[in-house]
């Protein structure tokens, strides 16, 4: 089983937590790839710092890294962040063609901070790819709260962190937990996940 990972829009694929993460999932034994869109591979190579681009040029790339995946077994893809948004977009349409067999987002970013009303749920209403999101309960993106008050689909699993951010960093004086902790419990939470597809 192979799981491919997207980066958040403003941190690079080798960052402290995409690289626990990955690190945490192969001890799992799920094989795991981490790719960069486009602009955040041109500011490693001096190019400005700009946002990331609209949702159809991200969708395209995640797809193009999805084609040129050599291996065999089957694939779960996902990402921090936007970088999960992103696979959830396209999740749907290549589960159907039977290209992949799951979605795993870590901190998904359910609606803008400080903008709950501005929700980016739509198509996680009628997802039919199974899915596991793993979310701290006080990330800013969408805490437990909030989510509970979702209306989305019966394919789509939570997994929650007890008082983790946004980067799964618990207050350690409330739960003696670190976010290394948090990483390692979405880890097994994927494989646990990941063998019933």
């Amino acid at each position: 089983m192979t799981v491919m990972l997207a980066h958040g829009a403003g941190a690079a694929m080798d960052t402290s937590f995409m690289t626990g993460l990955a690190e945490a999932l192969a001890a799992k034994g799920l094989r795991t790839l981490r790719f960069e869109f486009d602009y955040m591979a041109q500011r490693r190579t001096g190019g400005s710092k700009r946002p990331p681009p609209k949702m159809p040029v991200l969708e395209a790339e995640y797809r193009e890294q999805i084609a040129e995946l050599a291996g065999d077994g089957p694939l779960i893809i996902g990402g921090k962040s936007m970088g999960g948004r992103v696979a959830s977009l396209i999740a749907d349409d290549l589960f159907a063609k039977g290209q992949i067999a799951g979605l795993a987002c870590f901190g998904y970013p359910f609606h803008p901070t400080g903008k709950p009303e501005n929700l980016r749920t739509a198509h996680l209403e009628t997802l039919t790819c199974p899915a596991l999101i793993c979310q701290g309960t006080r990330d800013p993106f969408g805490t437990a709260e909030d989510v509970a008050g979702y209306n989305l689909s019966g394919a789509i699993a939570m997994h929650w962190l007890e008082d983790g951010d946004h980067d799964f960093k618990p207050r350690k004086r409330l739960t003696g937990l670190t976010a290394n902790d948090h990483v390692l419990a979405a880890a097994a939470a994927v494989s646990d996940w990941a063998s019933t597809l």
